[in-house]
């Protein structure tokens, strides 16, 4: 620990078999810290921390944004009051400073498999995806989670010090209900995520990644509804299933039968995928109780309609308050989440797999989401910019369209990401490192120095 700073402290994960410390900010099984923050006063100062004050405008073209030093009066987890730099403090408060550090709002990473990863072992690149099924997939998965599932737990909260030390503090996890584990891979979460409950906020999908119908897991999804999850899950009906209205109620049926929410990974594209999505849009209209809870992870289809029914489809998801949780695919198909977006539908990210045996590639890291968004969708300029930074925070922005602060406000909860950018624009397009991560006032990564 540096003199004058306060840090959480280091864990490194070693596991089946281990690997060594990497570099920070360096991609591998290592570059996360956890650990019980030594910042755990209820009411403080963080002094010297950057805010947006405003755009700048050429015209009515933002060119530009404006920011200044304010400090943040946090007590019990809220942000009690926002002080212009120089303001006249309480001397008996303890303060910290941010060093002139940019806050952004927390990220929130909503698709993500907390219970399987090959984080916190030895390098393991996946088999070779050419030429092979999901159902291929599925029956290789059979074959590693007993490899898997003693060190599930373990390598549970590896992720979730990554995710930390990437900024996010809130999460919504697939969890596997399968033949295989059965509800082992749930009890291990709970377990992982029980030991962060103070810094780290999930909501779990009872997950059944081997088909609902295809692996007989309608019982286990029943007991998983009981044991502190939130979301019912489900797996292309058709392709998966071989029937795509029988699954799909199915999975309603439980959610209706429990007054769940519903997380779907859907992945087909074509008659197949759009045809899902109707029928899903269909049922939540007949049945109100799922209006506003039903989440389409994914969603391929969508991106494969035709102009007429694509336009059509986005306008039911947005009367149904139906959700679209993408991660941004790079490739082929470009997802409309722009135009979702404008059309009232609420989109949001995750990362996924990280580095598990269905892709090695992904980072945990939600502003990297914004950024490939930016990329993706051509957000150059400084306004598109700043507004691509919402698919990763949940829809929070530091600035509304007119360039009026709309966060941090009084009484908002004290969940933020300290970053070395100018402005939200900046974190974008560069994506640096986050130097320390807050979650309900609370340090739960990273380091500021005594003030």
């Amino acid at each position: 620990m540096r003199t004058g700073q306060l840090t959480t402290s280091a864990a490194i994960i070693g596991l089946a078999g281990g690997s060594a410390e990497a570099a920070p900010g360096k991609a591998g099984n290592d570059d996360a810290k956890a650990g019980v923050t030594a910042l755990n006063d209820h009411h403080y100062y963080l002094v010297g921390v950057r805010l947006e004050d405003g755009f700048d405008y050429d015209g009515d073209i933002v060119v530009g944004t404006r920011t200044g030093l304010y400090t943040l009066e946090i007590k019990d987890g809220k942000i009690a009051a926002l002080h212009p730099a120089g303001a006249a403090l309480s001397p008996t408060l303890p303060r910290y400073d941010a060093g002139g550090q940019l806050a952004l709002p927390a990220m929130r990473d909503m698709h993500i498999h907390l219970d399987k990863t090959f984080y916190g072992g030895p390098w393991q690149a996946p088999r070779p995806r050419q030429g092979k099924t999901i159902m291929d997939m599925i029956a290789l998965e059979e074959k590693l989670i007993p490899t898997l599932l003693p060190t599930s737990q373990e390598r549970a909260e590896g992720l979730i010090a990554l995710l930390q030390s990437k900024g996010t503090t809130t999460a919504r996890s697939h969890c596997n209900i399968d033949p295989v584990s059965g509800l082992k891979s749930l009890e291990h979460l709970l377990l992982a995520l029980e030991k962060h409950r103070d810094d780290f906020s999930c909501e779990i999908v009872a997950f059944p990644q081997h088909g609902l119908l295809h692996s007989k897991v309608d019982g286990l999804m029943r007991e998983a509804m009981t044991m502190g999850v939130q979301y019912v899950g489900g797996l292309d009906p058709t392709n998966v299933d071989k029937a795509m209205e029988k699954s799909l109620d199915a999975m309603f049926q439980i959610a209706l039968d429990t007054g769940k929410g519903v997380d779907i990974h859907l992945h087909e594209t074509g008659p197949s995928g759009a045809a899902a999505v109707t029928y899903m849009i269909d049922t939540v209209e007949k049945n109100p109780a799922l209006r506003g809870k039903v989440t389409i992870s994914h969603g391929f289809a969508l991106a494969t309609m035709a102009p007429g029914l694509q336009a059509e489809t986005i306008a039911r998801l947005s009367a149904q308050k139906m959700t679209i949780a993408s991660t941004v695919p790079l490739g082929a198909l470009t997802m409309p989440l722009p135009q979702m977006q404008d059309k009232g539908v609420f989109v949001m990210t995750g990362t996924d797999s990280v580095i598990d045996h269905w892709s090695p590639f992904g980072s945990g890291d939600m502003l990297e989401r914004s950024y490939f968004y930016a990329q993706v969708y051509r957000n150059s300029d400084e306004f598109r910019l700043s507004r691509s930074l919402a698919i990763a925070t949940g829809g929070v922005l530091p600035l509304d369209d007119e360039g009026k602060r709309a966060w941090p406000k009084v009484g908002d909860d004290a969940a933020f990401t300290l970053v070395g950018a100018s402005c939200s624009a900046e974190a974008v397009a560069r994506v640096p490192a986050r130097s320390a991560t807050f979650h309900r006032g609370r340090m739960v990564y990273g380091s500021v120095g005594k003030a």
